[in-house]
């Protein structure tokens, strides 16, 4: 996933994917009805433990922390200036530490160990009529997707500084966003054909009934 996975043997990685994915759930349900400052930075420190424990190599761990810690800024400002300050800390402890836990995940778990945990688990909703399989395929095509989209951002970028333009705030959506979401559209149709091509979420056409005898 974002081929930041890290292959390794240590404890955290022998752990199968679907206690993993239960993990991330019991520990954000716990966060979000915590309020101790204490407790709640006690999970970070946890967490972080647990990243020694797996050996993720500081480069790739700062490679997703890095943007983690701009969002968590920006929130704790906000909820302050909004808010209060106390409840502001809590609110950036809760997502660093489930953020930083959905990391170490990410890090330490293959791609198709987390597909096939998903799959396996939606396994009931077939019941009710539901495809764990295609569900499974959604979501290896996101993972998929979202570096390709990020290199697409990446050449608008580019082809913005190539031609020295700067959009201001306004005019970010029509110079930036919109030629990405165009591009990413694209790929959605082509991608879309190519499954359609090979049968891929169609259903089989149903069997010629035999003409009824008259007699």
């Amino acid at each position: 996933m974002l081929s930041l996975h890290v292959p390794g043997h240590s404890l955290v990685h022998r752990l199968p994917a679907g206690a993993k994915l239960l993990t991330i759930l019991v520990f954000g349900t716990f966060a979000f009805f915590v309020d101790s400052l204490v407790v709640l930075g006690s999970c970070v420190g946890v967490v972080a433990a647990a990243y020694l424990v797996a050996r993720v190599p500081p480069a790739r761990a700062w490679q997703l922390l890095r943007g983690v810690l701009a969002m968590v800024a920006l929130i704790v400002l906000a909820q302050g200036f909004l808010g209060d300050w106390t409840t502001a800390a809590q609110v950036g402890l809760r997502v660093l530490a489930v953020v930083l836990l959905a990391n170490l995940v990410t890090l330490s778990t293959a791609q198709t160990a987390l597909v096939d945990a998903v799959v396996w688990a939606a396994g009931p909703l077939r019941r009710v009529g539901v495809d764990p399989d295609r569900i499974g395929l959604m979501i290896a095509l996101v993972f998929r997707f979202i570096p390709v989209i990020a290199e697409e951002a990446s050449k608008v970028r580019e082809a913005h500084a190539a031609r020295g333009v700067r959009p201001g705030l306004f005019g970010l959506g029509v110079s930036y966003l919109a030629p990405l979401v165009i591009r990413t559209l694209r790929m959605a149709d082509g991608l879309g054909e190519a499954l359609e091509v090979r049968g891929v979420g169609t259903r089989p056409a149903p069997p010629d009934r035999p003409a009824k005898v008259p007699f």
